[in-house]
């Protein structure tokens, strides 16, 4: 976040997409972060997860007490809705994904009509597709090589075949386990998908 120019204090939302470790591990440091005495957080901040996040949430407070309550802002913590979420200019829609209960995928609207989708961990399902239809960016995890398939996880055929079906404008994996670093994901994902895809890196911007 500092590589890139942004603090704790900075963040309005975050959206998580299950309570695997992997994936909600930054929560309780930024909220301990937020405590900073000489330039704590003062605006509010809106945490959003599937089903199950804010038992879990609670849970963590069980574990952390006062570190994780906020003293200088107001924490929201939700869970999504099949009616979305209007927060500002933004439009969010989620559904479940095939992974875990508790997993779900975001479709992010910007009001000049560009827009995100973000499955999170999942298997192929319907869902993600629909939440992609003709998306400007789709931002696909891409677990395992064709061949080492595991359930729960796309491979980068089947990560091909969303992009294909959803017509999206561009598709972006990431999410690679060290297997990945073997074999030519972009040349297996291109058996499927002929658009522009491209792998994620730390750090790289995309511009929608």
């Amino acid at each position: 976040m500092l590589e890139v120019g942004v603090t704790y204090r900075d963040i309005d939302m975050i959206l998580y997409t299950h309570i695997h470790p992997d994936h909600v591990a930054d929560l309780v440091p930024i909220i301990f972060a937020t405590k900073y005495a000489d330039v704590p957080r003062e605006k509010e901040l809106l945490c959003i997860g599937g089903p199950g996040f804010e038992s879990y949430f609670e849970k963590l407070k069980n574990v952390y007490g006062h570190w994780v309550d906020p003293q200088s802002y107001e924490l929201t913590i939700k869970e999504t809705s099949e009616r979305g979420l209007l927060y500002r200019d933004l439009k969010i829609r989620s559904k479940p994904m095939a992974h875990i209960s508790e997993s779900v995928g975001y479709r992010i609207e910007f009001r000049d009509g560009k827009s995100i989708t973000v499955s999170g961990d999942t298997d192929y399902c319907q869902n993600i597709i629909d939440l992609a239809i003709e998306v400007d960016l789709l931002v696909l995890e891409c677990s395992f090589p064709d061949g080492k398939k595991v359930e729960g996880h796309l491979t980068p055929s089947l990560a091909g075949r969303i992009a294909s079906e959803s017509h999206c404008r561009k598709l972006m994996l990431y999410h690679f386990y060290p297997v990945c670093d073997q074999y030519d994901i972009l040349m297996q994902c291109r058996q499927a998908y002929q658009g522009d895809a491209l792998l994620a890196e730390d750090l790289m911007k995309v511009k929608i």
